[in-house]
């Protein structure tokens, strides 16, 4: 499975469920089990590299403003949330995440931010698919911390001044 490829199935399944991340994992654990087990582990590398990429302080920033607070667990969610979303809107967040005030027109607290279901969809297929746990992705892993510059979450002046487009959408 190449880059295009991944992309293909990952829009597909989010349009199919209109946008719930529940569900779009539901509908991609069964799109990968039409799939052999070597291109869905091509998949959950495709989604492991991304998952790492995204995992950088502005990110970070960006989602505690989108979410109103983002601790380790719900950042790891919404960085499978934010790949769910598809190629433009992943790339353009990680590119500037201050983009995801535009990126995201229908943002809804309610059901998005959160992708943990989306983070399992690989794992869970090929578990079905071959009954073992899959083997180690053969992928670097995350890096202890986030890259780029810290940012201080708690300052609302701070994340204010980082995120202007973000903090006038989603916080005044």
């Amino acid at each position: 499975m190449d880059e295009t490829e991944f992309w293909e199935l990952v829009d597909a399944t989010r349009e199919a469920a209109e946008g719930d991340p529940e569900e779009q994992s539901d509908l991609l654990v069964e799109r990968l089990l039409r799939l052999d087990p070597e291109q869905v582990l091509d998949f959950a590398r495709h989604f492991e590299a991304r998952f790492n990429r995204a995992y950088t302080w502005d990110l970070w920033g960006a989602a505690w403003v989108l979410l109103d607070g983002a601790g380790d667990d719900v950042f790891d969610f919404f960085r499978c949330w934010l790949i769910g979303q598809g190629r433009e809107v992943f790339e353009g967040a990680v590119h500037d995440p201050d983009a995801l005030a535009e990126l995201l027109p229908d943002f809804d607290e309610e059901i998005d931010g959160d992708g943990e279901e989306l983070g399992y969809a690989a794992d869970e297929a090929y578990e079905q698919l071959t009954g073992d746990v899959a083997p180690d992705l053969g992928i670097a892993p995350a890096p202890a911390e986030p890259a780029g510059a810290p940012l201080d979450f708690e300052d609302d002046q701070v994340l204010a001044q980082r995120f202007p487009a973000l903090w006038g959408r989603f916080r005044d």
